[in-house]
């Protein structure tokens, strides 16, 4: 499966929405012959004109494929992806590696990566990604994978073909509990973000000014830089990424801590607060628009 000596495997892809179309697209700039599938068919219109190929299911993209990449919302729909009617396991041949670049939970992935050995043969990389759709398209994602260490060096390049930063982080399941912390501090970041926006405001200091005069100080990071700005900004469309996303992955943090008999209050406030926007039907917003819940002066007194 390695590159070094051989042809470049033969790729798929299922799952071109946000992050998974600019990935598509990074593969076809990096010269793999690359099959992909996506649940809403008109998706293809997003990487047509990169030269990656159309199948009609995800088993017609696991028979085209050395390797397959999925990148989908969830357990849900990577069960189906993988178990369903046109799931991977009717393929008739095809792949040795797939790499799950989605947000699942650590126990669903090593259910299924089991039953996908059994059936198939084939072995699971979880490999969740953070860094959005600008650094997707660049080859500049953080990517956090978990699974056997022999499979992790096969599929390497692959992975730093979308990654810049790939870190192994031990035995399957690692990669999605890493993830989880990830989403922690992002979750918990957008809302502090937010509150600091808003705080701004209310003090008559300028908000656009902030970023510019922490840069570089212990206060900087990515979130004042890239969140803060948006939100300052009301740069919300098109969409970075979904509420629902965020929401989903705040409440797995939930579940993850409980599991592990934590009790964290200040992670505990930012998911409560994210949950209270996401209920007021903003599921379908940019993430980042979560500064909204703090518009008004009653919500933030």
């Amino acid at each position: 499966m390695s590159e070094s000596n051989s042809r470049k495997p033969r790729l798929g892809l299922v799952g071109l929405g946000i992050m998974g179309a600019p990935i598509a697209r990074r593969l076809r700039e990096r010269g793999y012959d690359l099959t992909v599938w996506n649940l809403q068919p008109d998706y293809f219109d997003r990487v047509k004109d990169s030269g990656a190929s159309w199948a009609e299911s995800p088993a017609a993209v696991w028979e085209a494929s050395d390797v397959v990449l999925v990148c989908v919302l969830g357990d849900d729909a990577i069960e189906s992806v993988c178990f369903g009617e046109v799931g991977f396991a009717r393929a008739r041949q095809g792949a040795k590696i797939l790499i799950d670049l989605s947000t699942t939970s650590p126990e669903a992935t090593v259910r299924l990566a089991k039953r996908l050995r059994d059936e198939k043969g084939s072995r699971w990389l979880d490999a969740p990604i953070s860094g959005g759709p600008k650094p997707a398209g660049e080859g500049e994602l953080t990517v956090m994978v978990g699974g056997d260490a022999i499979i992790f060096h096969k599929a390497e390049r692959v992975l730093r073909a979308i990654g810049r930063n790939v870190t192994h982080m031990g035995d399957l399941g690692s990669g999605q509990k890493t993830k989880i912390l990830n989403q922690a501090i992002v979750g918990a970041n957008y809302i502090l973000m937010a509150e600091i926006l808003a705080t701004c405001r209310a003090a008559g200091i300028d908000p656009d000014l902030l970023p510019v005069c922490l840069r570089g100080g212990l206060a900087d990071s990515a979130i004042l830089q890239r969140i803060y700005t948006q939100m300052s900004a009301e740069d919300f469309d098109p969409p970075r990424s979904y509420v629902r996303q965020v929401n989903k992955d705040l409440k797995s943090v939930t579940h993850f801590v409980e599991g592990l008999g934590l009790r964290l209050p200040l992670i505990d406030v930012a998911v409560r607060q994210y949950h209270r926007y996401a209920d007021a039907g903003n599921d379908m917003e940019d993430g980042a628009s979560v500064s909204r819940l703090y518009q008004n002066a009653e919500d933030h007194k």
